[in-house]
C-alpha cells in the first residue's frame, strides 16, 4: 500500500463528507490552510490508524502534528516502516 496515496485518498474523502473546500494537495501546502478543520483532522487520523494500522500520534509522547502536507506524509511514512 501507497502510504501518501492512501493519505490523500482519505483527505480527499473527508473533505468531501465534511463539505469542505480542499485546495490542491502539494508538499508545502500549510496543513491550517488546507481547508479543513480540527474534526476532519480527527477523522484522518482515525481512518489512517484503520487502514495503515498505525496511529503516530499515540506512538510517541513527544509527537508533535506537522506543519505542512509533506509532514504528515512523512510522519506516516516514518512509522509504517
Amino acid at each position: 500500500m501507497n502510504v501518501r496515496s492512501e493519505i490523500e485518498t482519505q483527505f480527499k474523502q473527508v473533505a468531501k463528507e465534511q463539505h469542505k473546500r480542499l485546495v490542491p494537495l502539494r508538499d508545502g501546502l500549510e496543513l491550517l490552510n488546507s481547508g479543513l478543520d480540527s474534526l476532519s483532522f480527527a477523522i484522518i487520523v482515525t481512518r489512517l490508524e484503520d487502514s495503515l494500522g498505525t496511529d503516530p500520534f499515540t506512538q510517541s509522547e513527544d509527537a508533535q502534528f506537522p506543519v505542512t502536507f509533506r509532514d504528515f506524509v512523512n510522519l506516516y511514512e516514518h512509522v509504517t516502516k
